[in-house]
């Protein structure tokens, strides 16, 4: 009879173990001890530790195991967010580091925090990280996805069923990057802010930044700091509007490269040694097939979501933290309630 219940048992395929996918491994765990009956969790990571977005690296391109790097992090990000606005309504700041700390934390203070409510369970032991989801395919008769897998430490690949998926892998990793006319004959680095690690080698040159929000404000400031010579924020329909310290200026969006000259569309120009772009990212699924995948941009409803999280022609397809994110780690325990 016990044999019999355990073939019975569902399944769950959770792919990503970022805030999303901790926050529903976390959710399952807790259900367990609460003596509620959960079903067979397998949660799913490229990278060899937790974290998703908030697991540094230095690596940029490619890691360890040829695989895109995920994470947009750099050496010195600090919180755009209060983390009164971040706080997990079960584990504060306070419990965790027994102390009052400011409302803008730095990145490792962040993900210390992160770290210290989810080590409170167990749910590490569902992850099987350096795993790395190839593709899925939904079978009609079985009423099961068909998850293909690469175990990337020893280079394996093989197939797993599960009843649910639920797609954990954010949407911060996959770069956006426009073009513009003679960019290729641009002489300097041109980079996108998913690569930016630090704004040291910056020093002393005249940086172009294109973008207006929440990265090009953060990456200009910190390269003016670290002694860029000047930082030109280039915005497509409004800009910033601070009141910008000597060395950091707006103009109307760029239009085109001659050599190293920029010209921008209200007829000024400028001569740059670097150019990062701060143009956001993409929805990008690559393991998933065209019927299965969600196509939107970043805004606060995602078209063909059921109450934002379940895929409308497919409710056994489950999508975590799609939306623009303000309130994220609330945001993400809400959804999974």
């Amino acid at each position: 009879m016990n044999k019999s219940k355990n073939m019975n048992k569902k399944r769950v395929g959770i792919i990503g173990s970022g805030p999303s996918g901790l926050a529903q491994l976390r959710a399952f765990e807790a259900a367990k001890n609460a003596g509620l009956e959960v079903p067979e969790i397998v949660c799913f990571e490229k990278q060899s530790n937790w974290g998703g977005m908030w697991n540094y690296s230095w690596r940029t391109g490619v890691g360890k195991y040829e695989e895109p790097i995920h994470g947009s992090m750099y050496k010195y990000l600090w919180s755009n967010g209060p983390k009164e606005c971040l706080e997990f309504s079960d584990y504060s700041f306070d419990e965790h580091f027994k102390k009052p700390i400011s409302s803008y934390p730095p990145r490792p203070v962040l993900f210390d925090y992160i770290q210290g409510r989810i080590k409170k369970s167990k749910v590490r032991d569902y992850i099987r990280f350096d795993t790395t989801v190839r593709w899925v395919n939904f079978n009609d008769e079985s009423k099961k996805f068909e998850v293909v897998l690469d175990d990337l430490k020893i280079d394996k690949t093989y197939t797993e069923e599960f009843d649910y998926l639920v797609v954990a892998s954010g949407h911060f990793s996959t770069p956006n990057m426009p073009y513009f006319k003679g960019i290729e004959q641009f002489p300097g680095q041109v980079m996108h802010a998913h690569d930016f690690r630090g704004a040291d080698p910056y020093k002393d040159q005249d940086l172009l930044i294109i973008g207006s929000s929440y990265s090009a404000e953060d990456i200009g400031v910190q390269c003016h700091k670290h002694g860029a010579n000047s930082v030109t924020l280039s915005y497509r329909s409004n800009p910033i509007g601070v009141n910008w310290p000597d060395g950091i200026k707006e103009v109307p969006l760029l239009t085109h490269f001659e050599g190293d000259i920029a010209h921008f569309k209200d007829g000024t120009s400028g001569k740059f040694d670097a150019v990062i772009m701060c143009t956001g990212y993409q929805h990008k699924f690559p393991f998933l097939p065209d019927e299965l995948r969600l196509k939107t941009k970043n805004n606060l409803y995602p078209n063909h979501l059921y109450k934002g999280v379940f895929f409308n022609n497919l409710p056994q397809l489950i999508y975590l933290g799609m939306q623009d994110q303000y309130y994220t780690f609330n945001m993400f325990d809400a959804q999974i309630l």
